[in-house]
């Protein structure tokens, strides 16, 4: 009888203890640690960058194909169709879309790729949508497992937080949440927990293309519009039947943020680059007008040049 209540006892003290361990909050930095993690801008690199890139359709292949023109610089990716973290580290789940993402020259495997230590710039980015990626998918615990992997593979490497952007027909409202997602999930939930056990290394910073696209669709939708483009529709992916593909971005929009990477992993303006690439296949995208190019790359560099976040030094 002695016996059973010690059991039972022993038992009760163990599921108490998992009960506590599974109720403590994740560790994670105040807004004012976060901050300060930021105050000294990340040295700007002197000359092309070796870039890999992790993660799904709103990464793509057309932009990276872009920027690669743009800066003159090698890349590589793993890309998957909505595709968390978690997937792309843990080889029993499965990647949707990974044979039809990857059937190209630039796809390598991500860890094989990383632990190589050929490359010196890591772009990772989370599934969308982003709060559904933290609650189901531990986005913080494998933003920390992709960067500690980076940093083993070559303790110089330099990482960007990819911030994207969701559905047009979001029901809190498309802008809104452009505006608010970065506190409260890319930056207050992704990075404040994830960077909080990671080890010496310097922070994420961010490729804030969401405020980009924000602040760029306002100054268009309060006006007259550039060079034909008068709305947000205008940058996302018409389908054969004429309908709105509401997430995919066509190649005005991966322009966007193709620009949006240049400024932040070069800390240079892109006002003055060309306004006509080809896509990853070799065809010619579709350019944007003179006017319109300029209004982007100039949106680009307000945006990017005015958040401490992105390593960029402020004026």
């Amino acid at each position: 009888m002695v016996s059973r209540v010690m059991v039972a006892g022993l038992a009760a003290l163990l599921c108490a203890a998992a009960g506590w361990v599974y109720l403590q909050k994740p560790r994670s930095l105040s807004a004012d640690d976060l901050a300060a993690m930021y105050q000294s801008p990340l040295p700007a690199p002197d000359g092309p960058l070796t870039v890999f890139h992790l993660g799904h359709s709103l990464v793509g292949r057309d932009m990276p194909a872009m920027l690669a023109q743009m800066a003159g610089h090698d890349h590589a990716s793993q890309l998957g169709w909505g595709t968390p973290l978690r997937a792309h580290w843990d080889p029993d789940e499965p990647i949707q879309g990974f044979e039809t993402e990857n059937a190209h020259a630039h796809y390598r495997d991500a860890k094989e790729a990383l632990e190589s230590g050929e490359f010196d710039t890591f772009v990772l980015t989370e599934m969308v949508e982003i709060e559904a990626a933290i609650d189901h998918f531990e986005s913080p615990i494998y933003l920390g497992k992709w960067v500690r992997a980076a940093r083993e593979g070559n303790p110089d490497i330099r990482t960007f937080l990819y911030e994207s952007w969701h559905d047009l027909n979001d029901p809190q409202g498309w802008l809104n949440r452009l505006d608010l997602d970065p506190a409260r999930y890319w930056e207050g939930v992704l990075l404040a927990q994830g960077m909080a056990n990671l080890p010496e290394g310097g922070p994420v910073y961010v490729i804030p293309a969401g405020r980009v696209m924000a602040e760029l669709v306002r100054r268009i939708e309060n006006g007259p519009g550039v060079d034909g483009v008068t709305s947000r529709d205008d940058f996302f992916v018409r389908l054969e039947d004429g309908s709105l593909d509401t997430i995919h971005l066509n190649d005005l929009g991966a322009y966007l943020v193709a620009l949006t990477h240049y400024a932040v992993l070069y800390q240079r303006s892109p006002e003055g680059l060309p306004r006509q690439f080809d896509r990853a296949d070799g065809t010619p995208a579709n350019a944007p007008g003179p006017e319109l190019a300029k209004l982007m790359q100039a949106t680009v560099w307000d945006v990017s040049s005015g958040l401490t976040i992105t390593g960029i030094p402020r004026d």
